[in-house]
Formats: structure tokens, C-alpha cells, sequence
């Protein structure tokens, strides 16, 4: 172990999710770090895939930015626009999102989150959610944030390449939920790790430890639900290096499994001999007899 000294560099995050129970129309990915500093200003290779009720692909979209609808188009009349919506209506769009989202939910389509975030390497957080829709059109597709189901299973979740051994904690997380809602959070502490091959090649990645909590919505909540992950540097890294043993220590181990081989036969020798001896001594003497 020794102190990370790596700077100016960028962390991987490797996501492979599935939700089953919301449309792709409706989730957006959001990520923010403690700089303050937002995905839409980073480079990102992400795509969803819309799924049919049985699990297969009837879909592909790019996701070319991973932030909230208003940030894109209407951050400069983002209060106005909600204004207008709440006063006038809905605009066409909208209308058309309305009813292309609740067909979806009621042919029991899902969604498939892949791809890569490319962050900076200082604590911070992702999430998925409905958090891209405007709130009254979320309010009008699903009647209120308890309905909103995020049941999720997490198929990858990793910061940096695999190496021999590793096991990423979250692989295989099934999180479903019924009758319910409300907003799962991962706290993640990330290792980072060097991984040195007899080669002498080294692959710089991050191991990580996960805890969970889950927060139940009630009547009273004003927020929507969500899978929040949020993660944090350690200080120190892990070296792991792959050594070959020498053609010495192999002979050294060759020569005591042969000295407990021999020791061991020795003794069921003795153990053999004693015991025949004890069952022929009462014959000897009764035939003297």
C-alpha cells in the first residue's frame, strides 16, 4: 500500500443497469461531483435500451447528454415554462410524451442503462431517475411519486478495468419493489488499485466497498424516487503483484512433501509391523501349548 499520488486523471464509471418497470422516455442520468462540476461538461458514452416486457431489445438510444431536459433546452426560462405549463397546459410535445410514456408502462416496457462516465477523480455522485421530466408531466404520467417504481437490477458496476480476481460487490444486485417506492442509495469507497502482470505491465484501476439504504416514500414526500451512488477516493492505493516462483523454492517444497511422504510411510511401517506382531504372538503361544 502507499499514498495515491495520481492527479489530473479522470475515473471510469462503468454502468450496466436494468430497469423493468420505467421507460426509457422517462430516465435520465445525472451526475455531479463535489466541485461542483456537471456531467453535461464531460465527455459521455452511454446508451439505453428499450426492452419489451419478456426482456428483449426492441430499441437503442444514444444518450448524448445525461442531464435534466431543462439544462439543454430551457435553463433560461426554466421557471417560466413551468409557469406556462401549470397556467396554459400542456404544449403538443408534451401531450405526445404523455401518451407515448403511459402506453409504455401499460405495454410493460423497461430500460437498459449502459455505457461509460468518464468523471473527475473527486468524491461525488450518480443517479437515475425521472428527474429529466418536467414535473407536471411526471405528475400527469404517473399520479404521484409513490408510483413511480425504480426497481433495478444492477448487472456492472465498476470504476476501471478487471483484473484476475477482482469482485465488484453490486454485480448482480436485484433490487424489486412492489406496492412501493421510494430512493435507494449506494455510499461506494473506492480503492484505487495497481495491477502488476509478471510482464511488468501495469493496469491502474479501483477496487470498492458498497453499504446500502433504502428510504420508503410517504404522503408527505415532495421529492421522486431515485438510485443515487455515491462515491468517495481513498487516500491509498493497492498494489497487487503477480510473482512466479523460483525453480528453488520449487525444489524446497519438492523435498518436503518427499520428507513427509517418507516420514508418514515410516510410520505405517511401524504401526503395521507392531500390530501384526500383536495379533501373531497370542497364535505362536497357544500352538506351543
Amino acid at each position: 500500500m502507499s499514498v495515491d499520488l495520481r492527479r489530473g486523471e479522470t475515473l471510469p464509471i462503468h454502468i450496466n443497469m436494468t430497469f423493468p418497470s420505467l421507460p426509457c422516455d422517462v430516465l435520465s442520468v445525472d451526475a455531479i461531483d463535489m466541485s461542483g462540476k456537471h456531467e453535461v461538461d464531460l465527455d459521455t458514452k452511454m446508451w439505453k435500451l428499450r426492452l419489451h416486457r419478456d426482456g428483449h431489445i426492441i430499441g437503442t438510444e444514444y444518450v448524448s447528454d445525461l442531464v435534466e431536459k431543462e439544462h439543454a433546452a430551457h435553463n433560461h426560462d426554466h421557471e417560466e415554462e413551468k409557469d406556462n405549463l401549470h397556467i396554459h397546459g400542456f404544449d403538443q410535445a408534451a401531450k405526445d410524451l404523455v401518451k407515448k410514456v403511459k402506453q409504455a408502462i401499460a405495454e410493460g416496457q423497461g430500460c437498459r442503462v449502459y455505457g461509460v462516465l468518464d468523471v473527475q477523480r473527486v468524491a461525488g455522485n450518480f443517479h437515475i431517475s425521472v428527474h429529466g421530466l418536467n414535473i407536471f408531466v411526471a405528475q400527469t404520467i404517473f399520479e404521484g411519486s409513490k408510483h413511480v417504481n425504480v426497481s433495478h437490477m444492477i448487472h456492472d458496476l465498476s470504476f476501471g478495468p478487471k483484473y484476475p480476481g477482482i469482485h465488484n460487490p453490486l454485480d448482480g444486485t436485484v433490487r424489486i419493489l412492489h406496492d412501493t417506492s421510494g430512493t435507494f442509495k449506494y455510499y461506494i469507497k473506492i480503492v484505487p488499485t495497481e495491477y502488476k502482470y509478471i510482464s511488468k505491465d501495469v493496469l491502474p484501476t479501483n477496487q470498492f466497498s458498497v453499504t446500502e439504504y433504502f428510504s420508503p416514500m410517504n404522503d408527505f414526500d415532495r421529492s421522486w424516487p431515485a438510485v443515487y451512488f455515491l462515491y468517495d477516493l481513498s487516500p491509498i492505493t493497492v498494489t497487487i503483484k503477480e510473482e512466479r516462483r523460483s525453480f528453488l523454492h520449487f525444489i524446497t517444497r519438492l523435498c518436503a512433501v518427499l520428507g513427509g511422504t517418507f516420514a508418514v510411510t515410516g510410520m505405517l511401517d511401524r504401526w503395521m509391523y507392531r500390530f501384526l506382531e500383536a495379533v501373531t504372538k497370542p497364535k505362536r503361544r497357544s500352538a506351543m501349548h
